[in-house]
């Protein structure tokens, strides 16, 4: 009987000292890696989001129509890259509220950009970042996802210029 209880004991001793360990690891901070000292573009070189986190893959969105009464597809009808990063950040905000989230518990983000006509078929990556550094960077909201642009062909509607797929980490 006296084996069995100190066993027992030892066993509850190492038990408390693993979920301590756990909650320890559970409670750590992500970590956002800057690009460098000299380097200020908003996004981090890396994100660690340490084990015991809850991980969100955010689908892709698209913008809401600038003027739903205008030509479907035609630049009066969707806006420009800005107006359209602006809408989507909008939608996003939506969502995120919604599944109790924010901004700045993003971790990753991929940006689809269309080539603009306007712009000789160049995404327009500056009329992206006015947008993205009103959610992004920002005093209120400091938090650096890692991220990646690239320009795709086309998305799901003619006309439209910007999807944008985030992931985040609570």
């Amino acid at each position: 009987m006296k084996r069995s209880m100190t066993s027992l004991l030892v066993r509850a001793a190492v038990g408390g000292i693993l979920a301590s360990a756990a909650g320890a690891a559970s409670a750590a901070d992500i970590v956002r890696h800057s690009l460098g000292p000299n380097n200020n573009f908003p996004i981090a070189r890396a994100v660690q989001v340490p084990a015991g986190k809850t991980i969100f893959f955010h689908s892709g969105t698209t913008p809401a129509p600038l003027d739903p009464k205008a030509t479907p597809g035609s630049p009066e009808y969707w806006g420009d890259t800005k107006t359209q990063a602006l809408s989507v950040f909008a939608r996003l905000k939506e969502s995120l509220t919604s599944l109790g989230l924010d901004f700045k518990d993003t971790v990753a983000m991929t940006v689809y950009l269309v080539g603009d006509p306007a712009k000789g078929g160049k995404m327009d990556f500056e009329g992206f970042m006015a947008a993205y550094t009103q959610y992004y960077g920002t005093k209120e909201q400091p938090n650096l996802p890692a991220r990646s642009t690239v320009q795709v062909a086309s998305l799901v509607a003619p006309g439209m210029l910007v999807e944008i797929e985030i992931q985040l980490a609570k």
